[in-house]
């Protein structure tokens, strides 16, 4: 798929910054700015390397101040908003395209001088290539000078003025951290200058840090002589090594295109999905392992996020290799039967404050023999899945356990053990103490799993056919909503209990469910009614009095907002799964799909280009908002996509 942006797409810079590009390198470390090229976030980065796999990332450079020379007339391409915007940088005037394919690609025209600017992040390493091809149809020399904004400091800290730089012909030195770069332009070096201005929109309205330092010290300059065209790049390494610019793009190109074929997906929006299920998929040091990162720019990993994101983003890609490595790391580190939710980094051990990673962990390693035959794989995670059924059914950590009618409730106090889990001091505005809905559909379905795995390995120690139909009966017996016609998002004996959420659709969208076919179709109608746009599901009925449609401001705003009816985009998945299920995968349930997921192509164009965001406003889904991609609202559509071409059904 390819996103093409035009004049009447940045004619403002507040337009220009509605979207930007993203650029991962499989170990953590991403390039990201706007398609205008500027920077409206702290987090944006021409270059955001990751020392160690996935989280230890350096912001290292801002972004490239780059001006065209045509005899004594200096004229800026980059674009920037500064504190005062009268020395705002317009640069986007000149920008004629942006275009992204594999890559992103901008390109400037300016009296007589085309310029083809493309970016691309070396996958496995720690580089970033950019290349000019200059076209230069004048009567006189110019010159391209490209000049970079350097940080050297962690991901979210600010540059102190005090931090000193060294430049030298091979690379830039500050705080320890030595970057290397190569470039077949000329390089010319001047005292360090510091620009403590730099304004960053997207942060603002969020009421995080607005206002950015950046240093530089140093010029790299191309010159093309009259009716000539010449191809200039530069490169930055954390190592002392370059591959050619040309080669770093067509193995990126290359190795994209080979993800797509493996993958079988034959919708074009699914394949872009494909292309950006990749960009999460990373690297992780301390176990030596594979991992998911749940979102950037925000966002490590988490256990939940990865094993909801795991089924599209590995199992509907056809990355068997991948999906058992992740399975494998979590596997590792089960502790009581519980899943990880935080990995440990250094010396901290990781923290398991969450009762889904481990029901999900079993319902993705279903889905995975459902879509590989790999029944070996099964064989050897099913003692850990063993292993986690023991402990919900005797009980573990957090308040996780089986109730004596066979329902799992889970959480007390100040714990937040499912995805609702935002905490502001001592505030829970979405607590979900109690039974909650997903976790005992959840539950169901990896017990009627368990059943089948026991049969499949010959290994029927235990009868979780019958512990399953127990707590069919409980369910069926407590959470039905007779009022609303839908399920009860928990069993808490507070006014929770009936509020309409979302997540009551995984219990029509799981394997095996627990309702009538009469009630699930009543569930996906309410659902559709009271939640459903064409970006996600509300967390919330618009009906409910604690009703939020606005995500921003401050961090009490944003967090009291975060689960109380704001659009959150992986939940859209599950729905459209459920839809299929009760129209019996027909044709005119997938035409109706497909139809409404041809949507999904606007949203690919706005926040980040061919990702899908993690939220949305409630009432209003015009403007992506939280992480401008998060890899559980990609693999929930693959997994949509992989069900309707029937990859893995």
């Amino acid at each position: 798929m390819k996103f093409l942006f035009g004049k009447s797409d940045f004619k403002t810079m507040q337009r220009g910054q509605e979207s930007c590009y993203l650029l991962a390198n499989g170990k953590g470390g991403f390039s990201s700015m706007t398609i205008i090229g500027s920077n409206a976030r702290n987090d944006h980065a021409l270059f955001m390397p990751c020392l160690k796999a996935p989280n230890n990332r350096y912001h290292m450079i801002t972004k490239l101040d780059e001006t065209l020379q045509i005899g004594t007339e200096r004229i800026d391409l980059s674009s920037q908003e500064y504190v005062t915007c009268t020395k705002n940088q317009n640069g986007f005037k000149h920008l004629s395209e942006f275009r992204f394919d594999m890559l992103p690609v901008w390109t400037y025209q300016v009296g007589g001088v085309e310029i083809i600017k493309t970016v691309v992040m070396q996958y496995g390493r720690n580089a970033v290539g950019i290349q000019y091809e200059i076209k230069n149809r004048t009567n006189r020399q110019i010159t391209v000078n490209a000049r970079p904004y350097l940080q050297f400091v962690r991901k979210g800290e600010k540059l102190s003025e005090q931090q000193e730089f060294k430049a030298t012909e091979t690379f830039v030195e500050s705080k320890g951290l030595i970057l290397y770069y190569k470039t077949n332009g000329k390089t010319a070096f001047y005292k360090t200058a510091y620009i403590d201005d730099l304004y960053f929109a997207d942060d603002a309205k969020d009421d995080r840090r607005s206002v950015g330092v950046v240093a530089h010290n140093h010029q790299h300059s191309f010159v093309v002589e009259a009716k000539h065209e010449d191809v200039y790049y530069i490169i930055y390494s954390m190592e002392n090594r370059f591959d050619d610019i040309d080669d770093m793009i067509s193995h990126e190109k290359e190795r994209l295109m080979r993800l797509i074929d493996n993958s079988g997906i034959e919708n074009e929006i699914g394949k872009e999905l494909v292309k950006s299920a990749d960009q999460y998929i990373s690297d992780r040091e301390s176990t030596g392992g594979k991992t998911i990162l749940a979102g950037y720019p925000f966002f490590e990993d988490w256990g939940r996020d990865t094993m909801i994101a795991l089924g599209g983003c590995c199992i509907s890609t056809r990355r068997f290799e991948d999906a058992k490595n992740i399975f494998r790391t979590f596997m590792k580190y089960c502790k009581n039967g519980i899943m990880p939710n935080i990995f440990p980094e250094g010396d901290i051990q990781p923290y398991y404050n969450t009762v889904d990673a481990s029901l999900l962990f079993i319902s993705s390693v279903y889905e995975y023999y459902h879509a590989s035959d790999d029944l070996a794989f099964v064989r050897e995670a099913f003692p850990v899945m063993k292993d986690i059924v023991k402990w919900y059914m005797q009980g573990t950590d957090f308040h996780i356990r089986m109730e004596e009618d066979g329902l799992i409730s889970a959480g007390s106090g100040f714990e937040q053990v499912t995805w609702m889990d935002v905490r502001i001091g001592d505030v829970l505005p979405t607590p979900r103490h109690g039974k909650p809905v997903e976790i005992n559909a959840y539950w169901y379905n990896d017990l009627c799993i368990m059943e089948r795995f026991s049969k499949l390995l010959n290994e029927e120690v235990y009868d979780y056919g019958k512990l399953a139909e127990k707590v069919r009966q409980s369910f069926l017996g407590q959470f039905w909503n007779e009022k609303e016609e839908c399920l009860k998002d928990v069993v808490s004996g507070t006014k929770a209990d009936d509020q309409v959420r979302c997540n009551q659709i995984w219990a029509v969208s799981v394997a095996f469910g627990m309702l009538s076919a009469e009630q699930e179709l009543k569930v996906v109608d309410k659902v559709f009614e009271k939640l459903y746009t064409p970006y996600g599901l509300r967390s919330l009925s618009p009906s409910d009095e604690e009703y939020h449609p606005f995500y921003g401001g401050t961090l009490w705003a944003r967090d009291t907002a975060y689960h109380q009816g704001t659009v959150w985009g992986f939940p859209l998945g599950g729905y459209y799964l459920a839809y299929l299920k009760v129209h019996g995968f027909s044709e005119d349930a997938k035409n109706t799909v497909r139809r409404q997921l041809g949507l999904i192509e606007a949203t690919l164009r706005e926040g980040c280009v061919g990702h899908i965001a993690e939220i949305y406003d409630g009432d209003d889904q015009g403007v992506s908002k939280g992480c401008f991609a998060q890899a559980w609202s990609v693999g929930e559509l693959l997994r949509v996509f992989a069900a309707i071409e029937q990859k893995h059904m």
